[in-house]
């Protein structure tokens, strides 16, 4: 299986070294056709949308999200994710502070260790999303059919 990182800005090469060999850099529609799954990284989610849009890649993404294939959301792919609909979930970008405010965190189970870098805050759950995480009782990791979305950065914590 081949994993795609979308790669046209933000935290894709954490995303990348976590997978390994399984992982490849996707900067084009192309590439994306030749991934099995897709990882939407960090970063500032108005950026990557602008540049989602300037390359021509948002029906390509769309295509794929439609496929059935999975993709993971993390902080600002999250956010990309609520703004195209990919997600049923309202979203408020930076709720957990700026850089400066980031923290490691475990979850309410106890079992999986959250890293928050300006990270976003699911504010609304829509009916078919499941919430896989809680942090203080708030969402922090959600699934939708094929979209999984996390407003930490598991490729920062463990697994």
């Amino acid at each position: 299986m081949t994993t795609g990182v979308l790669a046209l800005q933000g935290g894709f090469g954490a995303h990348l070294a976590a997978l390994g060999a399984a992982g490849v850099e996707v900067r084009t529609a192309a590439e994306l056709g030749q991934v099995d799954a897709l990882v939407l990284p960090g970063g500032e989610s108005t950026v990557q949308a602008r540049l989602i849009e300037r390359g021509g890649l948002r029906q390509a993404l769309e295509q794929f999200v439609r496929s059935g294939k999975p993709v993971l959301a993390t902080c600002a792919g999250l956010i990309l994710c609520a703004r195209y609909g990919w997600l049923d979930v309202s979203v408020q970008r930076n709720a957990y502070g700026r850089q400066v405010d980031s923290f490691e965190a475990m979850d309410d189970s106890g079992t999986r260790r959250l890293v928050f870098i300006r990270a976003p805050r699911i504010e609304r759950v829509g009916g078919g999303v499941e919430v896989l995480a809680t942090l203080k009782g708030e969402p922090v990791l959600v699934r939708q059919r094929n979209v999984t979305g996390a407003c930490f950065h598991p490729e920062l914590g463990s697994p």
